[in-house]
C-alpha cells in the first residue's frame, strides 16, 4: 500500500508539471537536456552501472515471492506495462524536470521530487511526496531487516556461520543474535559512513551488480551444457542459439556495469570485496570445524512432491546413478545399507533417497522465514551424515537426496521418485498434473 501511494505521488507529480507548465512549454524543456557540458565516455559508462540500483526493488520481490500466489497472465501483463511505465516514462520525466527547473546546484538531490512537486502544485503535494517517500524507506528498511536476519538463521542452519546465532529469547522467541547482527552490521556501516547517502549508494552497488551478474552467468552456464545434452530428457527443449545470444548479451551488459563500479568507486569495492572475504572466511572456517569430526556436513537435493527431480552440479545434469538406495530410518543400520549400495554399483555412481518424515510445524512461518524441511529433520541429517562417512571411508562417488513427504497420503510418491532417478528422465509438467 505503502508503494502505491509513493507511485501514485510520482505519477501526480508528473501531471502537475504539465498542467502548470502547459503542454508546449513541458515539452520545450527536452532540447534542454543537450545544453550542458558534454559527457565523456566514462561518465556514460559510470551512469549506466549506477543505473542499476533503481532495479534495487527486485531485491524485495524476490523476497516476497515464496508468499505470493502465481499471478494470471492478465496480470503479469498489467504489471509488467506498468513497470515499462515507471522505468521508461515517469522516472524520466522526473529527472528531466528536476534538473531543469530546478536550481539543481543548491538543492538536496534527495529532495528532488518533493521540491518538483512544490513547484507545480504548492506544499501539499510536497509534503505527500515526502511523507510518502519516507515511509517507503522505512518499510523498506524493515522488510531488509527482516531479511537478512532469517537468512543468518538459515546459513547458521545450513552450518555456514555459528550456531550462537540460532539462539532465541526466552521472553519473545525471537533469534535475538541473529537480529542484532543482521542490524548492527547495516547501523554500523551508517556510522562510519556519517550518514553519507552517495558514499552508501557506491556500498550498495558492489553487491547488488555482483549478485545479478552471478545470476545471469549461471543462467547462461545451465543453457549452454542443456544444448550440449546428448539425450536430454522427454518434455525438455534446449534454449535455441537466440536465446543463448540474448543471455550472453544481458550477461556482458550487467557485468559491464559491476566492472565499472569496481573500478570507478574503489571504497565500494575495498568494503564489499573486504566483507565478502571475511564472510566466506567465517562460512569456512565453521564448515571445517563443523566436518571436522567423523560425521560430515551433508546439503541434500531436496525434493518436493509433485516436482520435477532435477539433479545439477557446476550446470550439468547429473549423469542416471547406477543404483538408487533408499536409507533406512534407524541410523544403527545406515552403514550396511551403504556398503550393499557400493557393491552393487562397483565403480559407479550411488544416489541414497531418505523420506523425511518431519512434524508439521507448530507455528506458522514468519513474514520472509525460510522454511527447509530437511533443516527441521535432525533424524535426516544424523542419517545423511552417517551415510557420507561411510561413503567416504569406501571412496565411492554419491549424491544424496532428501523426499519431503509432510503426510502419509500419497505413498507411491517415494516408487515414483525412486523409477525417475533409476530412468535418468526428469517428468514434464503435463505428467506431474496427471500422476
Amino acid at each position: 500500500m505503502i508503494a502505491v501511494s509513493a507511485g501514485m505521488g510520482q505519477l501526480v507529480v508528473v501531471v502537475a508539471v504539465v498542467l502548470h507548465l502547459g503542454l508546449a512549454r513541458a515539452l520545450a524543456t527536452f532540447p534542454l537536456m543537450f545544453s550542458g557540458s558534454r559527457l565523456t565516455p566514462l561518465t556514460v559508462l559510470t551512469g549506466y552501472a549506477g543505473a542499476f540500483l533503481a532495479f534495487s526493488g527486485l531485491e524485495s520481490i524476490a523476497q516476497l515471492s515464496p508468499a505470493m500466489a502465481e499471478p494470471r497472465a492478465r496480470v503479469a501483463r498489467v504489471a509488467m506495462g506498468l513497470v515499462v511505465i515507471s522505468v521508461g516514462i515517469t522516472s524520466p520525466l522526473l529527472t528531466l524536470w528536476s534538473t531543469t527547473l530546478l536550481d539543481a546546484r543548491n538543492v538536496d538531490p534527495n529532495q528532488f521530487i518533493s521540491i518538483l512537486g512544490g513547484f507545480a502544485a504548492g506544499p501539499g503535494l510536497r509534503g505527500y511526496v515526502a511523507v510518502s517517500g519516507a515511509l517507503l524507506l522505512v518499510f523498506a528498511s524493515n522488510t531488509a531487516l527482516i531479511g537478512a536476519y532469517h537468512v543468518f538463521l538459515a546459513l547458521s542452519r545450513m552450518r555456514f556461520l555459528p550456531a550462537l546465532l540460532q539462539r532465541t529469547n526466552r521472553w519473545r522467541g525471537t533469534p535475538h543474535w541473529a537480529v542484532i547482527f543482521g542490524a548492527g552490521i547495516p547501523l554500523a556501516v551508517v556510522a562510519v559512513s556519517r550518514g553519507d547517502v552517495a558514499m552508501l549508494g557506491d556500498l550498495y552497488a558492489f553487491g547488488l551488480l555482483g549478485a545479478f551478474t552471478m545470476t545471469c552467468l549461471s543462467l547462461d552456464i545451465v543453457r549452454w551444457h542443456e544444448r550440449r545434452e546428448q539425450a536430454p530428457p522427454a518434455g525438455v527443449r534446449p534454449a535455441g542459439p537466440v536465446m543463448l545470444a540474448v543471455g550472453f548479451v544481458t550477461t556482458a551488459l550487467v557485468g559491464m556495469a559491476w566492472t565499472t563500479n569496481l573500478v570507478a568507486k574503489p571504497l565500494a569495492t575495498l568494503f564489499g570485496g573486504g566483507l565478502t572475504v571475511l564472510g566466506l572466511l567465517i562460512a569456512f572456517v565453521n564448515w571445517r570445524l563443523q566436518t571436522g569430526r567423523d560425521m560430515p556436513v551433508v546439503l541434500p537435493y531436496l525434493h518436493r512432491p509433485r516436482h520435477p527431480v532435477m539433479l545439477l552440479n557446476r550446470g550439468r545434469r547429473l549423469p542416471r546413478p547406477t543404483v538408487v538406495a533408499v536409507l533406512p530410518h534407524e541410523p544403527d543400520r545406515v552403514a550396511d545399507a551403504v556398503r550393499s549400495a557400493r557393491e552393487r554399483a562397483g565403480g559407479g555412481l550411488v544416489a541414497f533417497v531418505y523420506g523425511g518424515r518431519v512434524q508439521p510445524r507448530r507455528h506458522v512461518p514468519a513474514l520472509l522465514e525460510i522454511v527447509d524441511p530437511y533443516l527441521d529433520d535432525p533424524q535426516a541429517q544424523d542419517v545423511f551424515e552417517r551415510a557420507a562417512a561411510e561413503a567416504r571411508r569406501g571412496g565411492r562417488r554419491a549424491r544424496y537426496v532428501y523426499l519431503y513427504l509432510p503426510d502419509s497420503r500419497d505413498p507411491s510418491e517415494l516408487e515414483w521418485l525412486l523409477q525417475t532417478l533409476r530412468s535418468g528422465r526428469s517428468p514434464t509438467f503435463g505428467e506431474l498434473a496427471g500422476s
